[in-house]
């Protein structure tokens, strides 16, 4: 018994050295592995921030005929509860009512780069067209939190709550419209889907998917697609929209091929139309098609323009 002893003893301190050096080894592992998520969520959040930086631009800044066309323009202030943030939130627009207290009212939503002084010619003409207008700032834009870094997800809260304000405070009983140039059409298809007090949507120069977007530059044969954090799934939404939908794209757009916008407006469900404004361009086709707009304007959902605005 003795002889086993002796036998068996130096086996179970082998066996003890094992043991720890496997449970060393689990606790490296352990921590590596805790290494490498802490590393990929960083990593995850430094490629969401770059896509923000790179998809929306924000800027505080604007162009000499955007400041000349916002002169007049009302400033309003909406304030919410925002549940991306869980904070409370100021967004900075601009107003420009009709003389009729009872004139269809429109939320314009603009794209990336300027703020919506940028917008303000076209937020003029589709004044001319009969509508009272207001155009707001995303937060990261202008004077709606400067400095923020802004996102998908909070773009659409922030049109949903333009949108509450022009029911209680633009003209309640007024027929209420939304309007989004490029990326600012994702923002408002989006907004489309969601509401049922919609009278009619109308999209310029915007484009399915943000994924389908960037398949069209040179490098887009790249696989960004698992990647993306800011999705701008636009067609996917559009097939939700409950209203009458006009999409307008110019046939000279560098930047959104006028193919994608053709392909938005199929997903869209009827009545709708599509304009394709010839010589347009991602950023003329508002006013180079101000007839086509007009008479879209009026035989779609019975707008009367007040006149013709020249120029942007």
């Amino acid at each position: 018994m003795r002889m086993v002893e002796q036998i068996a003893a130096p086996g179970r301190r082998v066996t003890a050295r094992i043991v720890a050096r496997l449970a060393a080894r689990r606790v490296s592992l352990a921590l590596a592995a805790a290494a490498l998520a802490a590393a990929s969520i960083s990593g995850c959040a430094l490629l969401d921030n770059k896509q923000r930086e790179w998809v929306f631009q924000p800027s505080a800044r604007t162009w000499s005929a955007g400041l000349a066309a916002a002169e007049g323009m009302q400033d309003v202030w909406i304030e919410f509860d925002s549940q991306v943030s869980g904070e409370r939130t100021k967004l900075h627009a601009l107003w420009l009512p009709q003389a009729r207290a009872d004139a269809p009212t429109l939320l314009y939503l603009h794209g990336a780069r300027w703020d919506v002084r940028g917008s303000a010619p076209r937020m003029r003409r589709l004044h001319d067209l009969g509508f009272a207008v207001l155009g707001v700032d995303y937060r990261g834009f202008g004077r709606s939190g400067a400095g923020l870094l802004p996102s998908e997800t909070m773009a659409y809260e922030d049109a949903r709550a333009a949108w509450d304000w022009l029911a209680r405070e633009g003209a309640p009983q007024a027929r209420r419209f939304v309007f989004g140039h490029s990326l600012g059409g994702a923002v408002a298809v989006d907004l489309a889907a969601q509401v049922d007090d919609l009278s009619g949507l109308i999209v310029e120069g915007s484009f399915t998917s943000l994924r389908d977007l960037l398949a069209t530059f040179k490098w887009g044969w790249l696989p960004v697609g698992p990647l993306l954090t800011q999705r701008f799934e636009a067609a996917e939404r559009m097939a939700r929209v409950r209203a009458p939908v006009l999409v307008v794209h110019g046939s000279e757009d560098r930047l959104v091929p006028h193919s994608i916008g053709r392909a938005l407006y199929e997903r869209a469900p009827e009545p709708k139309r599509f304009v394709l404004v010839q010589g347009g361009s991602h950023h003329s086709t508002n006013w180079v098609g101000s007839a086509q707009y007009r008479e879209a304007v009026r035989e779609m959902f019975g707008v009367e323009a007040l006149g013709a605005r020249v120029g942007e």
